[in-house]
């Protein structure tokens, strides 16, 4: 069974030289080149472009803090410096700068950033303006950009990259998917996706870099690049942030914000925001590595049912179209040996409410039934003599689909087209980094242009994700796409991919790092990053505590996807009574949230908040003064949240901290401020509180995970179902976690039909606002609908209201004014239960 560890770890010779190259990068000392003098500007559209004696540079304005650049060099340019912007979303509009000048500089604004560009010697420092309207320098170039090269089999290579000063105590997330801890600075790393197969928690390169940083002085630095290159993160020299790239556009972008949220949402406005995922995402999915025949299928769906598990999906890896591991990838038909039925196999189990997802490759065997129809069709990817590009890998010997071809992308969409009109409901793309991509493969651009395999390496899966997310609108416009996908690119989230962390070990080493790696991606646009519950890779036997502590946590991560190589089942149902048991109830758990996550993924889709939500998102400075900005530039505001990357929030409600290690009775909890409640608090006793802003420790066991939910926090939930195909909208259970503390609260929750593509931009849902006010001894709740509405919003509401902290039995319950009696003051708990109908008109629960 260990012939699975070679699935993602065998990597070509070529692929060695990346490192090589790459380690050259990092020892290299780059030689500053003068951006030149000053000749003059002028205006193109709502651009500046500018020319001096070495370059011409382009900055354009962005929403509401977002300054584009773009270098061209007048010498020699680097290849394919021509490539389009990836980063920036497609029919982005500019903003207008306010310019002044005078004779040392020139001034570009947009709302409250500023580029100030000095004149001799050319080079451009940012600046945000605080609430005193006094500038502070967010970030500076070092004298434009730079130069260098290196040796490579007696070739020189050039590179090109860029130069900034940082201060002396900001820190810094970025780079995308790396286990290096929560602050990347000081840490150097190459910018090329490549997994890392069994990985624990040290990881320098994995399946999805993303170029850029976000600091603690809430600016962003995104370098819009998508070739083989690295970034320093003030390691090789104190105080400077260093890109540097082999080919490609030389061209970066500055955002900022007063607010960490606000910051992401800058950045989400100008590469894209994420489209709402179909509702039945959020559930429960079945996969390994994996299933082998219908009647494999059929029993696994059959066997959560049979045992009360909810389940949403299965996802078929490779031997849905070969028997073996090697020698079929490419063939991406069904085999008829083992899936004989394979319509009629999808229709029975969506008719259970589960929906079928299929592996897709990009690699086509030269032994696969569709090589000759590839290269036929001019589908792949060239060699310098215009042939298809053949190489060898773990699978066998391969091309490349060249997704950026108009031709490559009209084949492989046929084969998604027949797949999708046999009923499949979504997309699995591995292996995109693309895992093999030898350096001396051409891809031909939708333009015409040829270009190499290391020009556009980092944005195959960018551009894989893209086609298969235009194709799906083309074949059903009116449905969500469902794409899973471990290798992207700055602002592949608003393709609607779903990455996972790639190929993790199955131990709690892979366990360990978790939650740095969704944080860093969802702090950069890619909120829905997950892992594979209950790890991928290896494992010699069934480590139970480890295993139920993993699918835990997924309860509060953007998918809840257990996979793993089959030799130990990744699928609950599988395992003893004792862990079916326990998960059983955390799974329906995850189902009894759908309202609250729904909301979560409308967020998203609006501003970018993530679902999972770093500590230091809670930590905002006040900046009432200048002495306060200078304080926390000098490091004296608290910047330790930064580093944590052992608890996180879930939503706004929930602070969650997975058990990470064997044999844990208490985790340390650093608590933000506010008061906050034990989650998971016997049912029979009032939950327990504390005290924020301080570190408590809290009891767990192998049953619960340590949770904790917010003063003030409504918590929308629905009762037990087997699948979203039953979720009914007519039904709502809101918890409202009551407090002295708390004199008000808001909450918005977002309802829509879980399925219509663009249901927000087309008005189609409504939003349920709740608010609580609470006054010596009375707390009234009240609760509006507003919105056109969908197809199938119920009329009426059976409302469930628990009112969670009520220490004394109510005196008089009264609904709009009306005395009631269905109140439940249950003493135990301190929770009050009031039922009543609601016909949307607005309505105040008021407790005395």
């Amino acid at each position: 069974m260990r012939l699975f560890t070679l699935k993602y770890f065998t990597i070509h010779s070529l692929t060695c030289l990346v490192i090589a190259l790459l380690t050259c990068l990092v020892i290299s000392t780059p030689t500053l080149a003068s951006s030149g003098n000053y000749l003059n500007h002028k205006l193109a559209d709502d651009s500046v472009v500018i020319t001096t004696d070495s370059v011409t540079v382009t900055l354009s304005a962005y929403g509401e803090s977002a300054i584009a650049v773009h270098y061209q060099n007048l010498e020699d340019k680097l290849p394919a410096s021509h490539l389009p912007s990836f980063a920036i979303k497609e029919n982005a509009h500019n903003s207008k700068f306010v310019i002044k000048e005078d004779k040392d500089q020139l001034t570009l604004t947009v709302n409250k950033l500023s580029a100030v560009i000095k004149k001799t010697p050319f080079a451009i420092s940012y600046y945000q303006k605080n609430k005193q309207q006094e500038d502070t320098l967010l970030i500076a170039e070092q004298q434009g950009f730079f130069r260098d090269t290196f040796v490579e089999e007696a070739e020189k290579i050039a590179v090109q990259g860029f130069r900034f000063h940082l201060n002396d105590t900001e820190k810094l997330l970025g780079g995308g998917e790396r286990v290096l801890g929560m602050d990347r600075r000081g840490h150097s790393f190459p910018l090329y996706n490549r997994a890392h197969y069994g990985y624990t928690t040290q990881s320098e390169q994995m399946n999805f870099s993303i170029p850029a940083v976000m600091s603690s002085n809430k600016y962003i630095v995104l370098f819009d690049n998508s070739a083989k290159g690295y970034m320093d993160l003030a390691k090789k020299e104190k105080n400077t942030l260093e890109f540097s790239a082999i080919a490609g556009r030389m061209a970066y972008i500055v955002f900022s914000a007063d607010t960490y949220p606000k910051l992401l949402n800058n950045y989400v406005d100008v590469t894209g925001k994420q489209p709402l995922p179909p509702r039945w995402s959020l559930g429960n999915y079945a996969s390994r590595f994996g299933y082998r025949s219908e009647a494999e299928v059929r029993n696994t769906v059959n066997k959560f049912i049979d045992l009360d598990f909810p389940l949403d999906a299965l996802i078929l890896d490779l031997y849905w179209f070969g028997k073996d591991i090697k020698g079929h990838m490419g063939n991406l038909a069904w085999d008829k040996n083992a899936f004989p039925e394979p319509e009629k196999m999808i229709s029975d189990i969506k008719e259970q409410g589960v929906n079928t997802i299929l592996i897709t490759e990009p690699f086509v065997l030269s032994t696969s039934g569709k090589w000759q129809d590839a290269v036929e069709s001019q589908a792949l990817a060239k060699d310098a003599q215009g042939k298809a590009k053949q190489f060898d890998f773990y699978f066998g010997n391969t091309g490349l689909v060249d997704v950026f071809n108009n031709k490559g992308q009209q084949w492989f969409n046929n084969i998604y087209r027949k797949l999708y009109q046999q009923g499949v409901a979504g997309w699995w793309g591995d292996l995109g980094e693309p895992e093999v991509h030898p350096s001396d493969t051409l891809h031909t651009l939708s333009d015409g242009s040829v270009v190499n395999a290391d020009a556009i390496h980092n944005v195959y899966g960018h551009q894989w994700a893209k086609m298969v997310f235009e194709n799906q609108l083309t074949m059903s416009p009116d449905q969500r796409p469902f794409i899973l996908m471990r290798s992207g690119f700055a602002g592949s989230q608003r393709y609607g991919m779903i990455p996972w962390t790639g190929d993790v070990s199955r131990s709690w080493g892979g366990l360990k790092p978790q939650v740095e790696l969704s944080l860093q991606m969802s702090v950069l646009g890619m909120a829905y990053t997950h892992s594979d519950l209950g790890g991928f890779a290896g494992g010699e036997k069934f480590d139970q505590e480890m295993y139920i502590r993993w699918l835990q946590y997924g309860v509060f991560q953007p998918i809840y996807r257990p996979h793993a190589q089959d030799n130990i089942a990744p699928e609950v149902v599988f395992h003893d009574k004792r862990t079916q048991d326990i998960l059983r109830e955390y799974i329906k758990l995850r189902y009894n949230l759908l309202p609250y996550n729904y909301t979560l993924a409308y967020q998203n889709s609006t501003t970018g908040m993530p679902l999972m939500r770093p500590l230091f998102f809670e930590q905002q400075f006040e900046e009432s003064s200048a002495q306060a900005v200078k304080d926390k530039l000098e490091n004296k505001a608290n910047l330790t949240a930064f580093d944590n990357a052992s608890s996180y929030l879930w939503g706004d409600a929930f602070l969650v901290t997975p058990v990470v290690s064997a044999d844990v009775s208490s985790v340390a909890i650093d608590l933000p401020v506010g008061v906050w409640f034990d989650y998971f608090a016997n049912k029979n006793e009032p939950s327990k509180k504390y005290q924020g802003n301080q570190t408590i420790n809290l009891p767990t066991s192998l049953e619960r995970l340590p949770v904790l939910v917010r003063a003030g926090a409504f918590i929308p939930m629905n009762d037990d179902i087997q699948s979203t195909q039953d979720y009914d909208a007519s039904k709502l259970t809101l918890h409202y976690y009551a407090d002295d503390s708390v004199a008000t609260a808001d909450y918005e929750m977002y309802e829509d039909d879980g399925k219509t593509y663009q249901a927000i931009e087309k008005g189609l849902f409504e939003l349920l606002q709740f608010s609580a006010n609470q006054q010596q001894q009375q707390l009234s709740i009240s609760l509006i609908r507003k919105g056109k509405g969908y197809s199938g919003m119920p009329k009426e509401r059976n409302m469930t209201v628990v009112i969670h902290n009520i220490t004394q039995a109510p005196s008089k319950i009264k609904l709009n004014n009306k005395v009631i009696k269905t109140g439940l003051w249950q003493e135990k708990s301190n929770t009050l239960t009031v039922t009543f109908a609601w016909q949307h008109q607005p309505i105040t629960l008021t407790i005395q």
